[in-house]
């Protein structure tokens, strides 16, 4: 997928603005006409313009956005002659192999490669601090942590706070940051950014896609990039291990009508020794969330995947009725209305009957 050189592009005048004001920016829809918001953006501008190296994170278990996001960034940064870094608080660090094809990835260093105390961190796709995983306490620890996300959920941490949850992904954000850094789009910058549009909102199909949605992917396939290949690789291509675990996760899926406050809910879980078995990663198996989401009798979907140590994720969609991001955020997770996630240490059948007590007052 690699592109031409990266042109070098020329920094645009950065005004010194009232940094006051640009901590007083909360969550919540902004438009690029609010004062607020806009003081964030000069904010942002200005610590970057100033600093000598710049470390990106994303959050645990990387999606298409969060790490398409960093990479975009990072490139474009690096093309500007920033010392940049990127990296995301798990150890060890997995790429999903559905994003192995991402350019910019020799920018990415382990959590522990970064300084105890940073210049400048620039957060991307990170919903609630817990997703930063190993990294939580050097990104607070930094002189400034500039937070781009398009999560409602999200609390308002950092010292700068550019969130738009009418934003359909973290990638869009980043797309107005190239505009304003004067980096001109080329094929690898486009190829992160569409990675995060398309993965963000389930290849143009979800309710956040917007006529703005198509024209930024109109301006990304415009560069050249192939988009059928990496269409191919984000969602159509695994492992014969990964149909196993597929297989053995349907078998084992539940249909409760009666929840959901009356919509169905339906549920199923991967135990990790499927994973061994089967030679699968639970990155792996990201996507399975989509096949189980698809029964006309179920309002909402929920898929527990268990790590090595016990933990469980879940990952859970919505069909528009229900607010997950408000269920999943009384089990100390979040996300968007339509599509969230949790962690938990506690079994199975414990899981359950939080969930669907969080359901029940999520409308």
């Amino acid at each position: 997928m690699a592109g031409e050189p990266v042109p070098s592009g020329t920094s645009r005048a950065v005004s010194t603005v009232d940094v006051e004001a640009a901590l007083a920016v909360l969550p919540g829809p902004r438009t690029e006409s609010s004062v607020g918001f806009e003081a964030a953006w000069q904010g942002a501008l200005a610590a970057i313009a100033a600093a000598g190296e710049i470390d990106l994170i994303c959050h645990i278990t990387p999606d298409g956005d969060a790490l398409g996001s960093a990479l975009a960034a990072g490139l474009a940064l690096r093309s500007l002659g920033h010392r940049v870094r990127v990296s995301f608080g798990d150890d060890p660090q997995i790429i999903p192999e559905s994003l192995s094809f991402l350019p910019g990835q020799d920018l990415i260093v382990p959590a522990d490669a970064v300084p105890d105390r940073p210049e400048l961190v620039l957060c991307f796709d990170v919903a609630a601090e817990s997703r930063l995983g190993l990294l939580h306490d050097k990104a607070f620890a930094a002189r400034t942590l500039v937070v781009f996300d398009h999560h409602a959920s999200n609390p308002g941490f950092g010292t700068h706070r550019l969130i738009d949850p009418g934003a359909p992904a973290t990638a869009v954000l980043v797309d107005e940051l190239l505009r304003r850094l004067g980096v001109e789009l080329d094929q690898d910058l486009a190829t992160c950014l569409y990675t995060g549009v398309a993965t963000d909102t389930g290849s143009f199909k979800y309710a956040a896609t917007t006529p703005a949605t198509h024209e930024l992917a109109g301006r990304l396939l415009a560069t050249g990039i192939r988009q059928d290949l990496i269409s191919r690789q984000l969602w159509d291509t695994s492992s014969f291990g990964y149909l196993k675990v597929l297989a053995g996760a349907l078998e084992r899926a539940v249909f409760e009508p009666e929840e959901a406050d009356g919509r169905g809910l339906v549920w199923t879980w991967v135990p990790y020794q499927d994973l061994v078995l089967f030679g699968v990663t639970v990155e792996e198996i990201e996507g399975l969330i989509d096949v189980l989401r698809r029964p006309a009798e179920a309002e909402v979907a929920l898929v527990l995947k268990q790590d090595p140590d016990g933990t469980l994720r879940g990952s859970c969609r919505s069909k528009g009725t229900i607010d997950v991001a408000a269920a999943c955020a009384r089990l100390g997770g979040g996300g968007h209305v339509y599509a969230a996630g949790f962690s938990s240490r506690e079994d199975v059948p414990t899981v359950l009957d939080r969930f669907r007590a969080a359901l029940g007052s999520a409308d």
